[in-house]
């Protein structure tokens, strides 16, 4: 299938990885289906979330736990349900990240993070209401400075 996408131009992408956001993501909610494009550049740890139904929607995201070791993610069952989790190593962590024109100034959001059932391509951006992790976690600079530049 050809998608005619704002920053990819056309690309073609296997219908079999469309992600369906049943419920959206939070202030898109109309747009359910997605699909991850992973960097080329292996050097590079963000990856997008390409809006299907809405080709000119794209987000930047990351594994939150590149940028926060000890990340943890704490859901309800209620959102282990709508995702259909059988096995937690099938799901696929991601922050969506924000990018100003000072690239230093980047953030990722550690609160709401997007989990991906790669067993059935479901996918939902949960809100963790136990934790402290911040929507705005400025990571730029420790990273940098973990990856040694």
């Amino acid at each position: 299938m050809k998608l005619h996408t704002k920053y990819f131009g056309t690309i073609e992408i296997d219908e079999k990885n469309i992600i369906d956001f049943p419920e959206g993501i939070p202030g898109f909610e109309q747009i359910k289906k997605f699909i991850v494009i992973h960097s080329e550049d292996e050097t590079l740890p963000f990856s997008w979330l390409q809006g299907v139904d809405m080709p000119e929607l794209a987000f930047v995201i990351i594994d939150p736990r590149l940028i926060t070791p000890n990340y943890v993610i704490d859901i309800d069952d209620s959102e282990i349900e709508v995702l259909e989790i059988k096995d937690t190593a099938k799901v696929n962590i991601y922050s969506i990240v924000v990018v100003p024109e000072e690239l230093a100034k980047m953030t990722a959001n550690l609160k709401a993070p997007v989990l991906i059932n790669a067993d059935n391509n479901k996918g939902k951006q949960v809100v963790m209401e136990k934790g402290d992790y911040p929507i705005k976690y400025y990571f730029m600079e420790q990273f940098q400075q973990k990856a040694g530049g």
